[in-house]
């Protein structure tokens, strides 16, 4: 079954609960709600339910590759352990469905702007085992959007970002004609000269992992969450990077936040397009040759500065 068919057995399943209404939200997510009664979500955080005629709505999200609803589950969890940004409980999980907590939305605005900032430094902040770790209880092979990202841990984040996150996709995208081979050599430039591009060496921070503003809810809390991780260890800026990739509401007002909490190293600026490349890459395989010219644009610019 594809779309948000079986949505309404799959929570059923997976919650305990009687399921009513389903509402499909886009092709693979569909909006549930459950009967009052039964046990509840995970309990990893203290929350107000949100309800509707007495019936509380949970999210219900189809896999879309083996392993990807695990992994999903895994990251959430994790994230949610650091208690900094706000991330949806996870109700269950199984191959082929994940259900969470529905979020309820409300307008983006500069204050939870900077109340975001903060939480994501101290998310950030709460830290990984390794470059490269996966979440708790998460696959190694897990993925980025739609395409396999591997969980490899490194303790360098210089030789493991050019080998696990870029050329992994460079590869690919070649092989699929988003990048000719001249092209890729400008990347291939880069990942040569990582050591002494990336700036002050850092820990490993507890990345969100594709932080772009699509997977930011502006909540009617006055909180900012997120959602869709691929959750795993690895360098702060990547996670800021990603989100000022397609804009951000009040973008400046988040980095202030984060700045007051974490203030980052010196040059963090220049190196904005470096951590851009891999999110650009997902984008040249997946998307084709439409991305290719911002993933050249990040590349000299990563060598210019």
């Amino acid at each position: 079954m594809s779309g948000v068919d079986g949505a309404a057995g799959a929570v059923a399943r997976l919650t305990g609960r009687g399921v009513g209404q389903v509402r499909a939200v886009s092709g693979t997510v569909a909006e549930v709600a459950l009967h009052d009664g039964g046990r509840g979500g995970n309990g990893d955080r203290d929350r107000e339910r949100h309800r509707d005629a007495g019936r509380e709505l949970v999210m219900a999200k189809r896999a879309e590759g083996p392993g990807a609803a695990r992994a999903e589950a895994a990251g959430l969890r994790w994230l949610a352990k650091a208690d900094a940004v706000r991330v949806p409980a996870v109700h269950g999980y199984d191959r082929d469905w994940l259900v969470t907590e529905r979020v309820p939305t409300g307008v983006p605005d500069a204050g939870t702007a900077v109340r975001f900032g903060r939480e994501l430094a101290a998310l950030h902040s709460a830290g990984a085992p390794a470059f490269g770790a996966a979440p708790p209880d998460g696959p190694r092979d897990a993925y980025i959007g739609l395409a396999p990202m591997r969980n490899e841990p490194a303790a360098s984040w210089p030789g493991w970002y050019a080998e696990h996150r870029v050329l992994p996709y460079l590869r690919g995208a070649v092989d699929r004609g988003g990048l000719t081979s001249a092209e890729a050599g400008e990347v291939e430039r880069v990942c040569e000269r990582l050591p002494e591009l990336a700036g002050p060496a850092e820990p490993p921070a507890r990345l969100h992992g594709d932080l772009w503003n699509g997977n930011v809810l502006w909540g009617a809390d006055g909180h900012a969450w997120v959602i869709d991780p691929a959750a795993h260890g690895g360098h702060r800026e990547t996670d800021l990077a990603m989100l000022a990739l397609f804009g951000c509401p009040h973008l400046d007002a988040v980095r202030d936040g984060y700045q007051q909490a974490a203030p980052l190293a010196d040059g963090w600026r220049d190196r904005v397009p470096l951590h851009q490349l891999f999110p650009l890459l997902v984008h040249v395989l997946l998307f084709g040759r439409g991305y290719a010219g911002r993933t050249l644009t990040a590349a000299r610019a990563s060598l210019a500065g």
